[in-house]
């Protein structure tokens, strides 16, 4: 009789207070019970006096609750307020609490209008979208406002996120509607003023044509440019060399995904013809070199090293190409990248190091830094995100440029990251990057993150004048040599509080890659992607990162940026170019660094025999945002008086015996995900 009465109650109470009555779930777990007790009429409540909802002039109603549906004996599944308070009252033997977490409105129990009875519909679906929440570490939400989420999304959101979607996501790459959101490294308060005017290049003077090409083809860009300056070789000429260099030694390394022959020959003559009427257009007139496959120039494939767009041909003539152009200098390959620049698997391979033909050369730039080692060509344009030129720059042992962010347009090129992506130079020596850095340098007008940076002249850099810190991974060869020279070196560390520099570079650049290539995974072409543990899965989990967490992961990188800024009290700093943290670091705060290679080991388990293939040591010399200048002037300086990066790789003699296996058999880590 007293259940009777209750449930009578009960009901009425919901017909008294339906505009604004609520009837929760406090814990999914107890989804069947209650659905059990609500047929049964078996019921518990819990009440709490409303404040936030309903109809203020509906006096009449009685002392409206918040109710929350419970069947009896059901404490264990109440969230741990309630059980925590043990203030539980027994009448009719449903449970009764004083308070109770669903103060909002909206109802969970539907009436089903076919057959009247209550059903959990609602608390099903708000069961499912709070384990998706857990994805996004929002799941704290009670049911109420989940659902209030799942209504806003669909009509607000997802309409938003569609017409969105359709207006600047459906080609791939990145190559229009740049965010206007614009990454600036600057660290002066006051922006850097007026059009920067160009280095002085100094002549090498005295130099002679060598007998054979294999000489000539290790020339630096400097010494070719005198050779062709003084007549003693034509560009024509110049460029054959390194065709037939590329063509022999691409089946070994895989490092040419197009050559650009006809077109290379076409540059050659005109710049032959313009020496003849008495017209030099600098130091890389007539000088041949490669471009990273990411970087368009018309009528030629840029496959961005993926099997989905290994035909694909774009009608636009990249920036840092025009500049190149400009000054005279001939292309005659599209160098590998790695898949959608991502490490060294490519759709035609992979690239190998000629230093050790049993590794890989590492990092997306892996085209340019191979060629460039060895001897393929005297220079190439790569680009990095994060590592792309110092992993494949310290595995294959050549002298590589990453420029401060903003230094080079990169209009045409392939995006991964607005804020990130930077193009430079991997050449035989620091001198050839300061004279390319010099061509391609300037603002682009069709990229907003780019700038006219007015570095000083790295070949006019008193380095007596400088303070140079050196970390405890510094090869203290170059300490050695630039104290020597009259630089103060001191002992350095360059401290931060930031913990989390490497999940900030990973949210950043594969939120702005997806950003770029949602087409590409909503399409499912993901699953043609040549390294399936790559990019696949990290746009996968992009896919779930929010919006506030990216923005969270901003404003932790300008804490980063502000903390670098205080604690960098010396000129430039010396330290290891491939250790990671300090790679995303670099990128996040876009700092400029040059590798700089400073000898060689012997490879691990060598051939009994002997072998000349080697393993390259190298160094990295860092400098403020916009004081290139000052990383290479030191660069300049040490290479003065070194030789290890005039030394030739042994693609042509390995040694007695020493053979390479078709499948190499030293295992090259991946890229470090996290932290």
């Amino acid at each position: 009789m007293g259940m009777k009465i209750f449930s009578v109650f009960f009901f009425a109470l919901l017909f008294l207070a339906s505009p604004f009555l609520q009837v929760a779930r406090c814990q999914s777990e107890a989804e069947a019970d209650v659905a059990e007790a609500v047929e049964g009429g078996d019921l518990g409540i819990v009440g709490e006096d409303v404040q936030d909802f309903g109809d203020p002039n509906y006096s009449s109603a009685p002392e409206v609750k918040t109710v929350c549906v419970f069947p009896k004996n059901s404490a264990k599944y109440l969230p741990s307020q309630f059980q925590a308070q043990q203030e539980l009252t027994d009448i009719n033997k449903s449970t009764i609490l004083p308070t109770c977490p669903c103060r909002r409105a909206a109802t969970l129990l539907e009436m089903d209008s076919k057959n009247g009875n209550e059903c959990p519909k609602n608390i099903t679906e708000a069961s499912q979208i709070r384990h998706g929440l857990t994805l996004l570490d929002a799941d704290f939400f009670n049911d109420i406002k989940v659902l209030e989420i799942a209504k806003g999304a669909k009509e607000f959101n997802i309409p938003i996120i569609r017409t969105n979607r359709k207006l600047v996501a459906s080609i791939n790459g990145g190559l229009h509607n740049p965010s206007p959101l614009v990454f600036n490294p600057e660290w002066s308060k006051e922006q850097s003023q007026g059009k920067a005017s160009r280095f002085n290049h100094p002549s090498a003077s005295g130099i002679q044509r060598p007998i054979n090409e294999e000489d000539i083809a290790f020339m630096s860009v400097l010494e070719l440019g005198e050779l062709i300056k003084k007549k003693q070789i034509t560009s024509e000429e110049l460029t054959g060399i390194f065709l037939k260099r590329l063509r022999r030694y691409n089946p070994v390394l895989e490092s040419v995904v197009t050559y650009t022959e006809d077109l290379a020959y076409q540059q050659a003559k005109e710049a032959d013809k313009l020496l003849s009427q008495g017209v030099h257009l600098g130091p890389l007139h007539g000088i041949p070199y490669g471009l990273k496959d990411i970087i368009s120039v018309p009528l030629y494939k840029t496959t961005w090293g993926s099997t989905t767009f290994k035909n694909q041909v774009l009608n636009i003539e990249a920036w840092v190409y025009k500049r190149l152009k400009s000054a005279g200098a001939v292309l005659v390959a599209k160098l590998v990248t790695g898949s959608l620049a991502y490490d060294d698997i490519w759709f035609g391979g992979r690239t190998r190091n000629p230093w050790n033909i049993e590794e890989f050369s590492t990092g997306s730039s892996a085209g340019p830094a191979a060629c460039t080692s060895a001897g393929m060509i005297p220079f190439a344009i790569g680009s990095e995100t994060a590592g792309s030129i110092t992993y494949p720059a310290s595995r294959c042992g050549v002298t590589a440029l990453r420029p401060t962010f903003g230094s080079v347009g990169r209009t045409g090129v392939m995006s991964l990251s607005e804020s990130l992506d930077k193009l430079g130079p991997f050449c035989r020596n620091a001198a050839d990057c300061a004279v390319i850095l010099d061509a391609i340098r300037g603002k682009d007008p069709d990229d907003l993150s780019s700038r006219d940076i007015p570095f000083g002249d790295p070949f006019s850099v008193d380095i007596t004048k400088l303070t140079v810190g050196y970390l405890d991974d510094a090869d203290m060869e170059v300490v050695h040599v630039l104290e020597s020279k009259g630089v103060k070196v001191v002992p350095f560390k360059l401290n931060y509080t930031v913990d989390s520099v490497q999940g900030i570079l990973n949210f950043t650049m594969d939120v702005d890659m997806l950003a770029h290539f949602d087409e590409w995974q909503r399409s499912g072409k993901d699953d043609d992607y040549e390294a399936q543990d790559q990019w696949p899965v990290e746009l996968r989990r992009a896919r779930v990162v929010s919006a506030v967490d990216y923005l969270q992961a901003q404003r932790a990188r300008g804490k980063l940026i502000q903390e670098v800024k205080e604690n960098f009290n010396v000129d430039a700093f010396i330290g290891n170019a491939t250790d990671w943290e300090r790679v995303c670091m670099g990128n996040l705060v876009g700092l400029p660094v040059i590798v700089v290679p400073t000898g060689f080991k012997n490879i691990p388990n060598p051939p009994p025999t002997g072998t000349r293939r080697r393993t390259t040591v190298n160094t990295g010399i860092y400098a403020p945002p916009n004081h290139d200048h000052i990383a290479l002037a030191l660069a300049m300086a040490y290479q003065s008086a070194t030789n290890h990066h005039k030394q030739r790789p042994p693609i042509d003699d390995l040694g007695p015996n020493d053979t390479i296996p078709n499948h190499p058999t030293v295992p090259i880590p991946p890229r470090r995900l996290h932290m």
